[in-house]
Parts: C-alpha cells; sequence; structure tokens
C-alpha cells in the first residue's frame, strides 16, 4: 500500500501527481452524487410540507431553490476539484480563475433563484387575485412581478460587472445623473405611473364602476398604467391621466349597497286630517309590501303647508343599485300610490293662484272718503 502511495505521488501527469488526480476525481464523483441526492431531498421535502401545511408558499420556495441549489453543488464540487488538482500557478493560473469564476457563478445561481421565486410568487398570487372580485389584482400582480425582475437584471449587472473587476462607481455617478436627466423630461410619465400605483393599492373603483367627478361621469373601461379610461352617458370615450384622477374626489355610484328614491307628493287643501293620516298609513303599507324596497330605512311625513299643497315626504331606498330594476321599483311605487289616492277621492295638488277681481258696481258702492 505504502508502494502504491508513493508511486501515485511520485508520477506526474501534466505536472501534476496521480494522487491528485485520483482525489479530483473522487470529488469530482462525490459531486455529482450529491447533486442528485439534493435534488431528492428537496423534491421529498416539497411533498411533505405540501401534505402537512394548507399554504402553497413553501412549495414555491422550494421549487424556486431545487434547480439552483443543485446547481451550486456543481460549482462547489468543481471549485474542490480545481483545488485538489493543485495546477501549477506559473504555467496556467487555473485555480485563480476557477474562484473567479466560481464567485460569478454563485452571484448568477442567487440572481437565478430569485428570479424563480419571483416567476413562482407571481403564479400563486395571480391565482389567489382571480379568486378575488376584484380586477385590481389582476393587473397589481404582474406590474409588482415586472419591477422586481427589471431591478433583479440591473442589482445582477452592476455586482457582476464589481466582481470581474470594474469599477462601478463611475457607472453609477453616470446612472445617477442621467435618471436625473430623465425623471426631468419624464417627470409627467412617472406622475401617472405612480398615480396608478396608488389608484391599484387605494381601490377607490374598479373596472367597469359608474365614477363621477366634479369634470366628468360615466364608467371605467380600461385602467392603465398612463390613464384610465371611462365612457360617458354620452358614449364618448374620456382618457384622464392617472396622476389627475389619484387627486380628484371621486364619487363611487355603483360602490353603494342600495339606491336612494327621494320625493315629495302634494296633495290639495280641500284633504281633510283623516284623510292625510289615511293616505300616509296606505302609503307606507306599499313600501312595507314592495319587494324591491329596502326595509331597514324608510319615511313617510306630512312635513310642510306649501303654498298651493299639502307636502308628504317621501325617502326610501331601492334594494337593488342596478339602475333599471331601481326605475322599476320607483315606477311600481309611483303607481300604487296614484291608485290609493285615486281610491280615497284625494286629487294632486298642482300650483294654482286665485284672483279677486272687483265689478264696477261693488266699486261704486264703497263708501268714499270726506274730501277736505
Amino acid at each position: 500500500m505504502h508502494d502504491v502511495w508513493a508511486l501515485m505521488t511520485g508520477n506526474r501527469v501534466l505536472d501534476i501527481t496521480l494522487a491528485h488526480w485520483l482525489l479530483a476525481m473522487i470529488t469530482l464523483f462525490a459531486t455529482v452524487v450529491a447533486q442528485r441526492i439534493t435534488l431528492t431531498t428537496f423534491d421529498r421535502m416539497a411533498r411533505r410540507l405540501a401534505a402537512r401545511t394548507k399554504t402553497q408558499l413553501d412549495d414555491v420556495l422550494l421549487t424556486a431553490a431545487e434547480r439552483p441549489a443543485s446547481m451550486l453543488v456543481l460549482i462547489i464540487g468543481l471549485m474542490l476539484t480545481v483545488h485538489l488538482l493543485q495546477p501549477p500557478a506559473d504555467v496556467f493560473p487555473l485555480v485563480a480563475l476557477i474562484d473567479q469564476a466560481a464567485r460569478i457563478m454563485a452571484i448568477l445561481i442567487g440572481i437565478w433563484f430569485l428570479w424563480r421565486l419571483i416567476a413562482g410568487l407571481t403564479s400563486y398570487f395571480t391565482a389567489r387575485a382571480e379568486e378575488t372580485d376584484s380586477p385590481l389584482d389582476n393587473q397589481l400582480v404582474p406590474f409588482i412581478a415586472k419591477t422586481l425582475k427589471i431591478f433583479l437584471i440591473m442589482t445582477a449587472v452592476l455586482v457582476v460587472a464589481q466582481n470581474m473587476g470594474y469599477s462601478i462607481s463611475g457607472l453609477l455617478a453616470s446612472l445617477g445623473i442621467g435618471g436625473i436627466a430623465v425623471a426631468m423630461a419624464a417627470k409627467d410619465t412617472i406622475s401617472n405611473i405612480f398615480g396608478s400605483i396608488m389608484i391599484l393599492i387605494d381601490r377607490p373603483f374598479t373596472i367597469g364602476d359608474w365614477i363621477k367627478t366634479s369634470e366628468f361621469e360615466g364608467v371605467v373601461e380600461e385602467i392603465g398604467f398612463r390613464s384610465t379610461r371611462i365612457r360617458t352617458f354620452e358614449r364618448t370615450l374620456v382618457n384622464v391621466p392617472n396622476s389627475s384622477l389619484a387627486n380628484m374626489v371621486i364619487d363611487n355610484i355603483d360602490a353603494r349597497s342600495e339606491r336612494r328614491i327621494k320625493m315629495r307628493i302634494g296633495l290639495t287643501y280641500d284633504t281633510s286630517a283623516s284623510q292625510m293620516q289615511a293616505a300616509i298609513d296606505g302609503i307606507e303599507q306599499i313600501l312595507r309590501n314592495h319587494p324591491g324596497v329596502d326595509q331597514g330605512y324608510k319615511l313617510v311625513k306630512f312635513d310642510e303647508f306649501d303654498e298651493s299643497s299639502l307636502s308628504i315626504f317621501l325617502y326610501y331606498f331601492s334594494a337593488s343599485k342596478v339602475w333599471e330594476e331601481y326605475l322599476q321599483v320607483r315606477q311600481e311605487v309611483n303607481l300604487q300610490i296614484m291608485m290609493l289616492l285615486e281610491g280615497m277621492g284625494l286629487s294632486f295638488a298642482f300650483p294654482t293662484r286665485t284672483l279677486h277681481i272687483e265689478t264696477e258696481a261693488a266699486a261704486s258702492e264703497r263708501p268714499r272718503a270726506p274730501i277736505r
């Protein structure tokens, strides 16, 4: 055994002893085995966690780390193999080159892991966003994913350049000056992008909502990164910059749970107090029995003596916020009130004016004041 080891340490191939070649081959074989073990271990861990936990985030993490981890094991094994060979540095500086290449590959593997993790999280949160009623989640998830990937690529380029021996301070300074120039030139575009982000986060409205501002009113058709498209009720299309829209006071009509109905009914002055009370009771009964009227809050009150009518104030809500259904409820209630008042013999009042005209005979019979 001693003679074999002496033979292996004494003989050289490419100026490297046979013992170092043997150790390198054993290390390389162990690296391949370790790589397979790593893949198998990650697969078993993913299955166990999937069976134990309800969330899929751990599965996403393990799936993203599986191939980068096996590649990292291979890189480490190759680096150890080269170090065990100990090639002469004066002939070919292989160790220094492998060390630098291993650092760069480790950085790229880390970037690859983060890229796969972002992709997995994007798929996970996209599936979760499709389960919600709001379509804004479907736009927010890919927007954040693209932003993170762009930032990841820029970081990778800078870190790799620095590890290759390039000075990135000048590049960062150039990027800073260029970024200021670009920011000044694209100020409106950047403000619109931030406005779209605020709209996506705050969710003042969603696609299909009827919104109203001091400048326009209509239905939201599309929410873009620069502007939002509003279809007005005149069927025109309004493109509103998101920076302006984010600073507007927005009344989301469709955000309400029901629609309000507020009106007055005027009866003539020949209506008696008992008839007025019967009319109020009858209208309350109509509202109470109608299936389209929300029973949470309603008012029927005789509140004013107007100039030409006795005013009954009605205040109630339709159970549906859909405009057509709301109008149908309002129409049915109005018709039932008309039939109620007609059956009671009551009349709706309208603006009237009574003129008293004196005849010439009556004027002559009026006593005159004595002339002094």
